[in-house]
């Protein structure tokens, strides 16, 4: 086995009215600790959820991995959680909600989208990967807030720019703007289909490594299929070459799938988890979400990837990126 030395992450679910958010944050922080999958030193993987995931934490998070990191390292922030727009009658701004937010103080208890680019720009990895599970169900009670009109959105308009000061920097958000993302058993449809991107499925090389355009294509096939269309995960390359992120299998070729003690299952619609009796994936009607895992895409050498409504790519993609065969 060998470790996957230079990979740096800060994983966040935000728990509170979303339990699944710090289920997910810590169910990849296993995938990518452990020595027989994505082989991150576990000392480099910091996970916050629930309490523990409150604005002073994350941006001290933000700031260790600044620290840690150096030019030669992969760098993975992942946040589960709710992102907004907020307007009032004199400003209109992204937010995150950490855990214990404060509709009536959130420029103190949430991380604006210029903040978070703030941060991120400060990481000095030269590859940096953003996952953002925003957009999940369930309101946030926004008559506690009067003045204030929100908008739920899966990425901020802020962090676009970093993504153009170099070739290494890449945003994948779960959902389109007009979408809610799914919740599921152990994990969201969006980070199922991380984890089992990072676990080898879909791999576009048989060799061991995950590399970005793996995780952007595992998501672009099985996050619609599993939520009957409703939800369509958007990449944003800028510059950015098809870097690789992780091991899938501590460097061998073989994958080793994910380490589920049962099939993984997608809630019907968003948010009926959290309303209702849960819905077993084997009663789900045709033309309804699809909770059993698919199959790995078929890719080969040379084949170009863009966009086609799935997934959104904006600029210039290089390196190599593959897609499954029309």
């Amino acid at each position: 086995m060998t470790l996957f030395t230079h990979g740096h992450a800060l994983l966040i679910g935000v728990g509170g009215e979303m339990p699944g958010t710090a289920a997910d944050a810590e169910q990849l922080a296993a995938l990518l600790t452990d020595p027989g999958r994505c082989a991150y030193p576990p000392e480099q993987v910091a996970v916050l959820t629930a309490a523990a995931a409150g604005r002073p934490a994350i941006l001290a998070g933000l700031e260790r991995l600044a620290r840690a990191a150096a030019p030669r390292s992969t760098a993975l922030v992942y946040f589960s959680g709710h992102g907004y727009r907020v307007a009032s009658s004199s400003s209109d701004a992204y937010f995150l909600l950490p855990h214990g937010y404060d509709l009536a103080r959130l420029a103190e208890t949430a991380i604006s989208g210029q903040e978070l680019a703030g941060r991120l720009a400060a990481i000095p990895a030269g590859r940096l990967l953003i996952l953002l599970d925003c957009c999940h169900a369930g309101g946030i009670g926004e008559a506690r807030a009067p003045g204030l009109a929100f908008t739920k959105a899966p990425l901020p308009q802020e962090a676009l720019a970093l993504l153009q000061q170099g070739r290494g920097r890449v945003l994948i958000a779960s959902s389109r703007a007009d979408e809610l993302s799914f919740a599921g058993d152990p994990l969201s449809a969006f980070t199922l289909a991380l984890a089992e991107a990072l676990c080898g499925s879909g791999a576009a090389r048989q060799d061991g490594t995950v590399r970005v355009a793996d995780l952007a294509l595992h998501a672009r096939e099985m996050v619609p299929q599993r939520t009957g269309a409703r939800q369509h995960p958007i990449l944003h390359f800028e510059q950015a070459d098809n870097f690789t992120v992780a091991y899938y299998a501590a460097g061998a070729a073989q994958p080793k799938g994910v380490p589920f003690a049962r099939p993984p299952e997608i809630e019907p619609a968003p948010g009926a988890w959290r309303s209702g009796p849960r819905i077993r994936g084997d009663q789900i009607r045709a033309g309804g979400p699809v909770a059993a895992r698919g199959s790995a895409l078929n890719t080969g050498p040379g084949v170009a990837f863009v966009g086609d409504g799935n997934i959104v790519i904006t600029g210039s993609v290089g390196g190599d990126v593959h897609r499954k065969g029309d």
